[in-house]
């Protein structure tokens, strides 16, 4: 596998799946680089459901294999949201500090110890005659009262990792791989390269 077409506009995400893919010689490619524009709505009710609905969309518009992600936070004391909705939390437009704005608010007054949360990533690979698989990940943290570090994207500033004693936004994109939830996903992925490997040359 040479080049991989990831099912996203993020320019964020794609830096994650780069900084993954690139040191085993794989050419990322994203929604941003094709011509065409392509929309998929995510109407599922779960990470994972929306990670299949993408990349199976994707795969049957442009008859490639293709890997999406769905992926985002859950805060224990907000009953786990924003969950499915972390992209679109304070509005439509998916505005990043208009996000964090609404988790901290809603937070207000909540102590340390209550402030647990989660980064969750469902990965989804799909292509033409070929059944979708799926692989997930996870990193525990908690919510900090305040934004630090201009790293990452999304809920970055604001989300405090334990194991490395600062907040996502305040580690390098290596750092942020070895423990990311998206990079759990992947780590996955790669372990699954050799059979998945199969089913891609069963698929040309």
């Amino acid at each position: 596998m040479k080049q991989v077409l990831i099912a996203t506009n993020n320019k964020g995400k794609a830096k994650d799946f780069e900084a993954l893919f690139n040191p085993l010689g794989v050419t990322v490619m994203t929604l941003n680089d094709l011509e065409e524009t392509i929309d998929v709505e995510e109407t599922g009710t779960t990470f994972e459901e929306n990670a299949i609905l993408k990349a199976e969309e994707v795969s049957k518009l442009l008859g490639v294999i293709v890997i999406a992600d769905d992926s985002g936070l859950e805060v224990d004391a907000l009953d786990g949201a924003p969950g499915v909705y972390s992209a679109r939390y304070a509005g439509l437009e998916k505005n990043d500090d208009a996000n964090i704005d609404k988790v901290l608010e809603g937070l207000t007054g909540v102590s340390d110890e209550e402030r647990t949360a989660r980064f969750r990533c469902v990965l989804a690979v799909a292509g033409p005659e070929m059944e979708t698989v799926t692989f997930s990940g996870s990193c525990e943290g908690s919510i900090l009262h305040d934004r630090r570090g201009t790293n990452g994207f999304g809920y970055d500033p604001i989300f405090y990792t334990p194991i490395k004693e600062r907040a996502m936004a305040e580690l390098s994109a290596i750092e942020k791989g070895e423990i990311s939830h998206r990079g759990a996903a992947l780590a996955q992925l790669k372990e699954h390269l050799p059979k998945l490997m199969e089913s891609f040359g069963a698929s040309r």
